[in-house]
């Protein structure tokens, strides 16, 4: 398995990460903190048999990924959500209320 696809998107609200994953479960995936780190991974194992009276043959697969992201300090790292649908997983890291009142527009005057 390759590296999946991924799209960060930033909002006023929150950041948005959509990651490109087909043909896996949601039960494949670990998302994790640690600090200000979040890694997505996942691991998959396929075994499959075959038997004939004559021969057997047997698959076996193993595929795995990992990528890490540095969290913005704005960051509500407690309210992180992950939905897994249609092959995306897609995950919303709010920021703190904070740091939204920060980000909105301000006119500032000519003296």
């Amino acid at each position: 398995m390759t590296v999946p696809a991924v799209n960060v998107t930033e909002s006023t609200d929150d950041y948005q990460i959509s990651l490109a994953a087909p043909g896996l479960k949601k039960s494949d995936f670990n998302i994790d903190v640690e600090g200000n780190m979040l890694r997505i991974s996942c691991e998959k194992e396929e075994s499959r048999e075959d038997k004939d009276e004559r021969y057997t043959r047997s698959e076996y697969n193993y595929s795995s990924f990992s990528r890490s992201f540095t969290l913005p300090e704005e960051v509500m790292k407690d309210n992180i959500e992950a939905v897994y649908e249609d092959g995306v997983l897609r995950l919303t890291l709010p920021k703190s209320e904070q740091f939204k009142k920060a980000a909105l527009s301000k006119h500032i005057p000519i003296k």
